[in-house]
């Protein structure tokens, strides 16, 4: 079979033909359909060794059941994530922990996008808690995981702020207020999201509420972050920063079916929007890669097999 494999030379990514995967027993053989890229897979690239299969988002249709009886049956629309990865080959084994069914009128082109942004952003607020009326921050609301959290915090109840560089159509996705850089002065959040790092973060810090919780999932920058001590545990008594990367929260907690399913069905219900800038199909990878890797996708960007 075809797969998008690590190579050696700039983007780093090329088709190769790879071995069929040979499925482990609590592993469903999904023939893919659609990935999505994310920024950490594609800067990941350049450091891979060539010739791997790379990618964690994968949608497709189930060409044949885990052997244990676990999961859906082969002929079954499902979305499921790979890691380590494997992800964007014509064919990929996917524990049945990681995969989940789609609804009807759901895309594969959409439920390509939800694996690792979605859920990191579903994640995030479940470690926030309870949303309702209050005051949250998302940075990077232009991004794959921003776009989610804004409209995941809007469904929640919150009054949200979006930061973001390229505000286009932040506020239509649930946003009340949208800026372009999070100042270190003003009222505080109760939750903020953070997937700048850098001075952003230094910022969010100083920001967050008494109690509030600061949640790190990316960093876009290589600057330090920097803050007054003070601005922690003088002004936000109870305050945490936490750092969330999903790959180690899922395998600290529950399986990534039942998130997958929740926002599968928000998109199903017309209440989860998919904002995708970028589609082509997975021959055009290069192109994509590029694009992402020079800030020009806002949202995701999508790879569809021909």
């Amino acid at each position: 079979m075809h797969a998008l494999v690590a190579a050696a030379d700039p983007p780093h990514v090329a088709i190769a033909e790879v071995p069929e995967p040979q499925p482990l027993p609590f592993e469903a053989l999904v023939d893919a359909r659609a990935f999505s890229l994310n920024r950490g897979e594609v800067k990941a690239l350049a450091g891979a060794t060539p010739g791997g299969v790379h990618g964690w988002d994968v949608a497709g249709v189930v060409a044949q059941a885990a052997a244990d009886g676990s999961g859906p049956p082969a002929g079954t629309r499902v979305v499921g994530l790979k890691y380590p990865p494997g992800a964007w080959a014509q064919r990929a084994a996917i524990p049945t922990d990681a995969l989940a069914a789609l609804p009807d009128g759901v895309t594969f082109e959409q439920a390509a996008t939800l694996p690792v942004a979605g859920m990191t952003a579903l994640r995030a607020f479940e470690v926030c808690g309870l949303l309702l009326g209050k005051r949250v921050a998302v940075t990077g609301a232009s991004g794959g995981v921003g776009r989610f959290a804004v409209q995941l915090a809007h469904l929640s109840g919150a009054h949200v702020t979006a930061v973001a560089r390229h505000p286009e159509g932040l506020t239509e996705l649930g946003a009340d207020a949208v800026v372009p850089y999070l100042a270190p002065e003003g009222d505080g959040f109760d939750a903020i999201l953070d997937g700048v790092g850098g001075p952003t973060l230094g910022a969010a810090i100083q920001r967050i509420a008494p109690a509030g919780t600061v949640v790190s999932y990316a960093s876009t920058v290589s600057e330090p972050v920097e803050y007054p001590t003070r601005a922690l545990f003088g002004q936000s008594p109870g305050a945490k920063v936490y750092g969330l990367l999903i790959f180690p929260e899922l395998q600290r907690t529950r399986s990534a079916t039942s998130d997958l399913t929740r926002l599968a069905g928000l998109i199903a219900a017309g209440r989860l929007r998919v904002d995708v800038s970028h589609t082509a199909g997975w021959r055009d990878a290069p192109r994509i890669v590029r694009a992402l890797l020079d800030g020009e996708v806002r949202g995701k960007a999508v790879l569809t097999l021909d």
